[in-house]
């Protein structure tokens, strides 16, 4: 009603602008007329609906009354259902497992007493087989049986006491069959070996191998015999065991004798059925068998073992999963390839390596013969495809004679070092190691090096003085040297020789090789000669000398070889020089231990002569003149022990030294003295002149008298306190007035040697106080 009421009120509104000249009241009017007619209108339409909703409305009540009766039969159907159906239906489930279960139940009996069937089948045809001795059927049929048993064992939940009854018999039945296959096994290989346990080459000759064979048509009836046997092995698991102890068997008794005793030669035989391996010693030419005889050797035994008794596919997968198509040769390979080519390489190519660079070319022939050898064992399946270590070992041969060439060279070297070092050889300037001739440098960089008379031969103004230089001016002096040094230096420069005509590497080898023989002799010799060293005054002095001619030859020995070797050594790093101050300190420090025990020795006799006082007590002349005789023939001694065997000026230097040790001790026990009566001083001068007119004769460096007379002659050279020790005997014999005028003011030879409390100290012991000696005691500042 509002709609049109609303409608009609705009279009009255809109009309109204249209109204002119109208009456309003007029309008008015048949505006209310048509609201009366709207009214009717509205009223009919709203009794029209409601006629129509009526009937609707009655008809959803009765729809809901039915409903409400409809849900009270079901409640009444749902509570019949769950008193009388679900008891019905859980009776049904719970019959439905029972019959599950024992459906299940008979399943698993059923598949049982079948694997039982299965058992019981196998082992029935397995004896079958056994007594026909079809050994690989009845291995299988066994297998088959064992299949099952492990079926039936596995079946948790449900275990039956017959299985383990059966498990016995299985057991039993394997035995059975093993035993049989060993029996046929020990008469297919048959080992006749000697009682010894030893594999002395005596023994060795004694072992025999015998191989049973069959005629070709027996072989075309039953099959080969050693097929069947070795196949049911695999069969059952054993092979690998059968295989290895006569593997074991044929390296200890066949193949590693071959290796190791040259005159030992395997001998074959055939028989009727038999075929029979046995050696034969013959004398041997060398020590050692050359690779090719041994190749040739060890491939004979290999043929036979391959033609009677190993050339046999496996049908069946062995105990190691490896599948069809592997032979007996490559299993048996397998398990002594490694173990035998080790006995090869270390007990005939190592042996074959060449100790000369210039053999190193012949060697070819044992590579080849070792890539023949190899070729064969592979083509009978003994080896795989691979390069085995035996091929990589012979190829490797510039690296093995390097090492074996710098083994031994050590082994050489030290041989020598703990030989005995008295053995001695004279080394005069004239000397030389006995060297071959060195190759010319050829062309490299050392031809490159222009010369200095090519650069400065129109310019260089000639410079050279005309006194020239003794051609033994750098030499060594002579002196003995161990024959052993000269020969461990002998050895070093052909050691460096061979490595000019050597490869890169091997000739680094070398080089480094030879500086460790020198280190090893730094190490060595101090420590292994230590107890001679220290209480031997002579082995002392020859090893020092030995240190000394080593260091002599360091300092050139590199140059000599700089352009001859490698390029890498040619650097700078081809050198011994850096070595020479080691072996110099080595040779000094140990002959200054020496001296130091000679003096320790001299001190020691000298301190026997009670001080040189009261020498006008007989005991005590006779202690102190005892004491200087000791020293004298002490020295005398070392001059004998050290006579030609150090050089010349070491050994006056060295005697010189210890006589001084004795002058001096003997002038500051002198000069130590309070008082010296008139028959001291006659008793200390003839002391001191036995010391003046025997020290000089210690000094004999040469072992021809007449030629050491010039060294003795020059001892105030090599004694510094021998000018001293004669102006104490001086002193000790001179009156107040001498002395004085030996002193001079200071100036003559007496104050060259003592000092003015020196003198005076003297004075004061060999005068008495008096105006005289006070006198001369101010004249002496």
């Amino acid at each position: 009603m509002a709609a049109p009421a609303g409608s009609l009120v705009a279009a009255v509104l809109a009309h109204s602008g249209r109204l002119d000249k109208e009456d309003l009241g007029t309008r008015i009017g048949r505006l209310s007329r048509r609201v009366e007619e709207l009214k009717g209108e509205v009223c009919s339409m709203i009794n029209k609906k409601y006629s129509e909703f009526l009937p609707s409305a009655q008809s959803a009540e009765e729809l809901a009354a039915r409903v409400e009766g409809l849900c009270g039969s079901i409640d009444l159907l749902k509570a019949g259902i769950e008193s009388e159906v679900q008891r019905d239906l859980n009776v049904a489930v719970a019959e439905f497992t029972e019959l599950k279960h024992q459906l299940e139940r008979d399943t698993l009996v059923l598949s049982i007493l079948k694997k039982l069937q299965e058992f019981d089948i196998a082992i029935k045809e397995y004896n079958t087989a056994l007594l026909e001795k079809k050994y690989v059927a009845a291995a299988q049929h066994l297998e088959t049986a064992r299949s099952s048993l492990r079926l039936l064992e596995s079946r948790k939940g449900f275990e039956l006491k017959i299985l383990k009854a059966l498990g016995t018999e299985l057991t039993v039945q394997t035995q059975n069959m093993l035993y049989h296959l060993g029996e046929e096994w020990q008469k297919l290989a048959v080992w006749k070996l000697p009682p010894s346990k030893g594999s002395s080459l005596e023994s060795v000759v004694y072992s025999e191998l015998h191989l049973h064979t069959v005629s070709s048509k027996e072989e075309e009836i039953a099959g080969p015999p050693v097929a069947s046997v070795l196949q049911a092995f695999a069969v059952l698991g054993e092979l690998h065991t059968k295989l290895k102890i006569f593997g074991q068997l044929l390296l200890k008794h066949i193949l590693k004798p071959l290796i190791l005793y040259p005159s030992l030669q395997p001998c074959t035989e055939e028989q009727s059925n038999v075929f029979i391996l046995r050696f034969k010693s013959e004398e041997p030419s060398l020590d050692h068998s050359s690779p090719m005889e041994v190749f040739d050797k060890i491939r004979l035994i290999f043929e036979v073992l391959h033609k009677y008794l190993l050339n046999v596919p496996l049908e069946q997968p062995v105990e190691d999963k490896k599948g069809c198509g592997v032979t007996l040769a490559e299993l048996l390979g397998d398990m002594i390839w490694e173990e035998l080519s080790d006995c090869l390489i270390q007990n005939c190519l190592v042996n074959s390596i060449p100790t000369n660079s210039s053999k190193l070319e012949q060697y070819i022939e044992v590579i080849k013969s070792t890539e023949e050898f190899e070729k064969a064992l592979k083509n009978m399946q003994f080896l795989k495809g691979d390069t085995t270590d035996l091929l990589k070992y012979a190829r490797n041969v510039n690296s093995h004679f390097a090492n074996k060439k710098c083994q031994d060279v050590i082994v050489a070297a030290r041989n020598l070092m703990t030989s005995e070092i008295h053995n001695t050889v004279k080394i005069t300037p004239d000397s030389c190691v006995t060297l071959p001739k060195l190759p010319d440098p050829g062309a490299g960089d050392h031809s490159k090096t222009p010369k200095a008379s090519e650069l400065l031969h129109n310019d260089m103004v000639n410079l050279e003085n005309k006194t020239k230089l003794s051609q033994y001016t750098f030499s060594l002096p002579t002196c003995r040297i161990s024959s052993s040094v000269e020969k461990l230096m002998e050895l070093a420069y052909q050691t460096l020789l061979e490595a000019t005509s050597s490869t890169d590497q091997c000739c680094i080898q070398l080089f480094y090789s030879v500086r460790n023989i020198f280190q090893l002799f730094y190490d060595v010799v101090p420590t292994y000669h230590k107890e001679n060293l220290q209480k031997l005054p002579q082995l002392a002095a020859i090893h020092h000398n030995n240190c000394m001619y080593i260091a002599h030859h360091l300092l050139t020995l590199g140059h000599q070889f700089r352009y001859r070797l490698t390029n890498i050594l040619c650097d700078g790093a081809a050198t011994f020089v850096d070595m020479v101050p080691g072996f110099r300190r080595l040779g000094m420090e140990c002959f200054l231990a020496q001296m130091r025990v000679q003096k320790g020795e001299i001190l020691e006799r000298l301190s026997s002569a009670r001080n040189f006082s009261n020498m006008d007590d007989e005991e005590n002349y006779c202690a102190a003149n005892k004491a200087i005789r000791q020293v004298l023939h002490q020295l005398k001694r070392l001059g004998k022990v050290w006579q030609d065997v150090l050089p010349v000026n070491v050994y006056c230097k060295a005697m010189g030294t210890l006589l001084n040790t004795a002058l001096t001790e003997i002038v500051t026990r002198i000069t130590a003295l309070e008082d010296i009566s008139a028959e001291d001083a006659d008793r200390l001068y003839s002391l001191c002149r036995t010391m003046v007119e025997e020290g000089p004769q210690v000094f004999t460096p040469l072992p021809e008298d007449d030629k050491n007379k010039k060294y003795q002659e020059e001892v105030p050279v090599y004694v510094q306190k021998w000018m001293t020790f004669k102006e104490l005997m001086i002193i000790l014999q001179a009156n107040l007035q001498e002395i004085v005028d030996q002193w001079a003011d200071g100036k003559g030879p007496l104050a060259a040697e003592f000092s003015a409390a020196e003198v005076k100290s003297l004075i004061r012991a060999l005068f008495q106080n008096t105006e005289r000696r006070a006198a001369a005691l101010a004249k002496i500042k």
